[in-house]
């Protein structure tokens, strides 16, 4: 039997008070199983950002229930929701967000250090990865040495390196051409599979969708399965 993820349970955003509240997520439900790559779209202001801060533990909703791994967030102080974040959730972002000064493999083992992975379960993880998106010869460069397909890899193993129950992607292909992208969402796709992972990318592009187990569209605070 699958292990939910993530569960989100009438989960409900509302910005401001009487005539000028607005409902951002309504009564919003979704869950993620192990193994399954979820979509969701939606153009511009529908609220994914919303939808994705809440989801990942980085913004507490007005009201309903979210759980991470079993986790449930809403009684976590903000101390205790970092530490959740550091031992559950990998993200990653529209750009790869590398570190400037760190090399490739320091970009993961800084990482590894937030996380508490000892230093020899940190190297081989940091290789292991590396090798697997095919970046461990670019291991010591910098950022500004790799390309932009390059970069989002570095980012995807970065995202993975903390062994993560569940990964949000925020448009991590719109920095990319279509065939890099689709490589990206493949590789994405690959580690939730053969990690028995779980992962939610938020997107517009519908030409990166060939690899997700299901679809939805973010529409007045819903999901809408597609």
């Amino acid at each position: 039997m699958s292990t939910a993820k993530l569960m989100m349970k009438q989960v409900t955003q509302t910005y401001g008070d009487g005539d000028g509240a607005m409902t951002v997520l309504n009564q919003l439900d979704l869950t993620v199983n192990e193994g399954e790559f979820v979509a969701v779209l939606g153009p511009s202001g529908s609220g994914k950002s919303t939808f994705l801060s809440a989801a990942g533990a980085l913004l507490t909703p007005t009201s309903g229930e979210i759980f991470i791994d079993g986790e449930p967030l809403s009684h976590k102080n903000k101390s205790a929701l970092t530490e959740l974040r550091l031992r559950k959730i990998g993200f990653m972002f529209q750009s790869a967000q590398l570190l400037p000064y760190l090399k490739v493999e320091e970009q993961l083992l800084y990482v590894a250090k937030l996380a508490k992975l000892s230093i020899k379960e940190a190297k081989e993880r940091s290789s292991y990865l590396l090798k697997r998106l095919e970046i461990w010869e670019r291991r010591n460069h910098y950022p500004e040495q790799l390309s932009g397909g390059q970069k989002q890899r570095v980012a995807i193993a970065r995202a993975w390196m903390n062994k993560p129950a569940i990964l949000f992607a925020d448009e991590p292909t719109a920095s990319l051409d279509f065939s890099r992208g689709r490589e990206v969402v493949r590789m994405i796709a690959d580690e939730v599979t053969s990690e028995g992972k779980a992962a939610v990318m938020v997107t517009h592009d519908e030409r990166m969708l060939e690899w997700c187990n299901r679809v939805y569209h973010l529409q007045d605070g819903v999901l809408v399965e597609q």
